[in-house]
């Protein structure tokens, strides 16, 4: 049986489903405020953590999927509408988007709205994403746009991203085919950085009170779940 954080005991809905993928490596507040800001703003009915097994963009993570998944399951317990989704764990080879939106289709059906959503960093990175031109028959996506973020001003890019940006209204409506550009609050925070800290032996700033506040362990014991969204405003002391 596919292991979905307990997805199959929710009830069939309809309205707009998100995915956020990425390696969480590790899981932070700024992912968890996003995603609560996500699913309030875009009045979305589930929002699905996605971890990376393997990236076809970037060098694997030092830390396995099953403990990078497993942390994201300690990070949203108890939060309404969060879910994670491991199905790219449950694939050989490398976590290509396309076969999870390809996956997902075949689950949900033709007409929920799907959102995949993205930094605009990886916005900007779409031609080299694999298929990428076929991303928007199954998906919108909703690009998360810092601040100093430079979108494509030119090319072929800037001219697709013409063509297909939308209102966040379009999201419910249409199952597919749109780019979104939403601009969150932002929580300067890095993954980067959590993981110096670790290494270094020091303590985990702007991470879930849930999470180990070490190096994560397979097989540690469960540690109290954090309760979004008052876990977004709460910080670990440096």
């Amino acid at each position: 049986m596919r292991g979905t954080c307990a997805l199959d005991r929710r009830p069939p809905v309809s309205g707009p489903l998100a995915i956020f993928g990425g390696t969480f490596n590790p899981v932070h507040l700024g992912h968890l405020r996003s995603a609560v800001e996500l699913v309030e703003r875009l009045e979305l009915d589930e929002l699905r953590f996605m971890p990376c097994a393997l990236p076809p963009h970037r060098e694997a993570p030092g830390v396995d999927a099953a403990t990078r998944a497993a942390l994201v399951d300690l990070a949203i317990a108890g939060a309404p509408r969060l879910a994670c989704d491991r199905r790219e764990l449950e694939r050989d080879g490398p976590s290509y988007t396309i076969d999870s939106l390809l996956s997902l289709r075949a689950e949900l059906g033709a007409v929920r709205p799907l959102l995949l959503v993205m930094g605009s960093d990886a916005l900007a990175g779409l031609p080299g994403w694999h298929r990428w031109e076929e991303l928007l028959d199954h998906c919108h996506i909703v690009a998360l746009a810092r601040p100093d973020a430079a979108l494509p001003a030119g090319g072929p890019m800037a001219g697709w991203l013409a063509r297909h940006e939308v209102a966040a209204d379009a999201l419910r409506t249409r199952p597919a085919g749109g780019v979104h550009l939403l601009q969150l609050r932002p929580l300067p925070i890095s993954a980067t950085e959590i993981r110096g800290l670790v290494q270094s032996g020091a303590r985990l700033p702007r991470t879930p009170r849930a999470l180990p506040t070490g190096a994560p362990k397979t097989g540690r014991k469960r540690l109290p779940a954090v309760k979004l969204p008052a876990a977004c405003s709460g910080l670990r002391a440096p």
